[in-house]
C-alpha cells in the first residue's frame, strides 16, 4: 500500500507507552483546573514512569531513519503537555488568586518548550555522529519534574497549599535549569529503578492525607 493511502504517522509497539504517558497528562491537566490536584499528581507521575522506560521499550526494535526521527519529535510533543503544561496548570489552578500566578505557569511553560525544541535538534545532529544512545544531557530534563513537583506537593496541606507560592517558586527555579548547560548523565537501569523507587514513596507521601480521612 502507497504511503498516500495509510494514515500519517508511524505506527508500531515503540511508541505506546509514549502515547500512554500523553493521554495520562492531559488527563492530569483536565483535572488540575477542575481541582482535582490529587489526580492530576498522580497522572504526572504516571507520565513521568511511561517516559522512564520509552526510549528502552524503542530500543528493542530496528527503526528505520524516518521512524527514529519520528520517536524524537513525538517523544518531545508529549513532554511539552506532561512536564510543560501539567505542572503549569497544577502550579497555577492552586495559586490562581495570587499575582503573577499566570506569568510564573507561562515562564515555565515557555522554558519548557525552548529546551524540548533544543534537545530535538541536538539529538537529530548527534544521531547524524553517532548511533549509540545518548550519554549526557545538557540541561536538567524536563521529565524531573515528575519527581521534583510531587515531592513538593507531599510537603503541604491540600488546603494551605492552595495559598502557597512553594510550586510557583519551583516552577521559577526549574524553568532556569532546564536552560542552563549543565551536564548530567543519563540514567542507567540502576538509575531508574531508584527513580522508580523514589515515585514510590511520593506515591504514598500525597496520598497519606487522604488516607488518613
Amino acid at each position: 500500500m502507497d504511503r498516500e493511502h495509510k494514515l500519517l504517522g508511524y505506527y508500531n509497539y515503540t511508541v505506546i507507552l509514549t502515547y500512554i504517558g500523553m493521554l495520562s497528562g492531559f488527563v492530569g491537566i483536565v483535572s488540575a483546573f477542575e481541582g482535582g490536584f490529587f489526580k492530576a499528581i498522580i497522572c504526572l507521575m504516571f507520565s513521568g514512569l511511561c517516559d522512564m522506560f520509552d526510549g528502552t521499550v524503542a530500543a528493542t526494535m530496528e527503526r528505520t531513519p524516518q521512524e527514529k526521527c519520528f520517536g524524537i519529535q513525538i517523544d518531545s510533543f508529549s513532554d511539552i503537555i506532561c512536564f510543560g503544561v501539567l505542572p503549569a496548570a497544577i502550579a497555577y489552578s492552586m495559586n490562581s488568586e495570587l499575582k503573577g500566578a499566570l506569568a510564573v505557569s507561562a515562564f515555565y511553560v515557555l522554558c519548557a518548550l525552548i529546551r524540548l525544541s533544543y534537545f530535538n535538534v541536538d539529538e537529530q545532529e548527534r544521531q547524524k555522529q553517532s548511533a549509540g544512545s545518548r550519554e549526557v544531557y545538557l540541561g536538567m530534563p524536563v521529565t524531573l519534574a515528575a519527581l521534583f513537583i510531587p515531592l513538593i506537593y507531599a510537603e503541604l496541606d491540600l488546603h494551605a497549599a492552595k495559598s502557597s507560592i512553594a510550586l510557583s517558586v519551583a516552577l521559577v527555579i526549574m524553568g532556569i535549569l532546564f536552560l542552563v548547560p549543565i551536564r548530567l548523565n543519563k540514567p542507567k537501569m540502576l538509575g531508574k529503578v531508584c527513580f522508580v523507587l523514589c515515585g514510590i514513596a511520593e506515591v504514598i507521601l500525597v496520598a497519606m492525607p487522604y488516607i488518613k480521612r
